[in-house]
């Protein structure tokens, strides 16, 4: 791969705007960094849909966007797409890919009772990938998972400025905490770029004595250890792009302004 030149985007990809968890993590460590945000509204929900259809839909999608923008690097912010569609993506693209793994190695680090919660979509929760995680990070804990695809749509609501947001997140904790040892859950896994837009809520749904841990950190520091030595020129403004209709971003324009990011796009 030719030297990146300086003003170089990198590239961050979501079904939605839950990979804004990870642009803000990424803006504190590389804020001269040029980004471009890319949501794929016209596809979300990701949980919902087939492993086929996914690692389909996001290869092609990173390879139309690869050509077009000549990202220096590209991450992929959304749990489910990088646990099914990474290494298809990395086939597609010669830059550097980086994923979006659930954070249980830190979770089962910081646990007391030995007992952890993992909520995420339907379709990341049943990835081998997760089992791996889980045999090498947490053999020794009690990892229950929770499919919570309401949350998906809670967290795209509450940035949109929509209502709803307190039903969504009480159903998730609940079906947790029902499942046999939820009661000494102490530490929960968002495996879902989308679901740290709900820390607040989700923090006083489940109470002071449990830590919510996600990888925004730690994706955030991957990126800058594949970048170091590179130098950042940003030569025109940050933009994001959706493959749905403008509004999906227009709703979501002071979520994004948050983030440095005021010039919106149709992909």
């Amino acid at each position: 791969m030719k030297e990146s030149s300086a003003s170089a985007p990198i590239l961050l990809f979501d079904s939605g705007v839950g990979g804004l968890t990870v642009l803000a993590a990424l803006r504190r460590v590389l804020p001269d960094a040029p980004v471009i945000y890319a949501a794929d509204f016209a596809g979300l929900p990701y949980g919902e849909k087939s492993e086929a259809e996914i690692a389909a839909r996001v290869a092609g999608l990173l390879g139309r966007m690869g050509e077009r923008y000549q990202p220096r690097l590209a991450c992929i912010a959304c749990n489910t797409a990088s646990t099914i569609a990474l290494g298809m993506v990395r086939e597609v693209l010669e830059i550097p890919i980086v994923g979006t793994v659930p954070a249980i190695k830190p979770a089962a680090a910081m646990t007391k009772t030995g007992v952890i919660g993992l909520l995420g979509t339907a379709a990341t929760i049943r990835q081998g990938y997760v089992d791996r995680l889980e045999a090498a990070f947490a053999a020794d804990k009690t990892l229950l998972r929770q499919a919570a695809p309401g949350l998906v749509e809670a967290a795209e609501a509450k940035l949109a400025g929509r209502a709803g947001v307190g039903e969504a997140v009480a159903e998730a904790v609940a079906t947790l905490r029902a499942q046999p040892g939820g009661d000494r859950i102490d530490t929960v896994v968002l495996a879902c770029t989308h679901f740290p837009l709900l820390r607040e809520e989700l923090a006083a749904a489940f109470g002071p004595g449990v830590a919510l841990v996600d990888g925004a950190e730690g994706i955030a520091r991957r990126i800058v250890s594949l970048t170091g030595g590179q130098a950042f020129a940003r030569r025109a403004p940050n933009f994001a792009v959706t493959t749905g209709p403008i509004d999906t971003l227009e709703q979501r324009a002071d979520a994004l302004r948050q983030v440095g990011i005021e010039d919106l796009r149709v992909f």
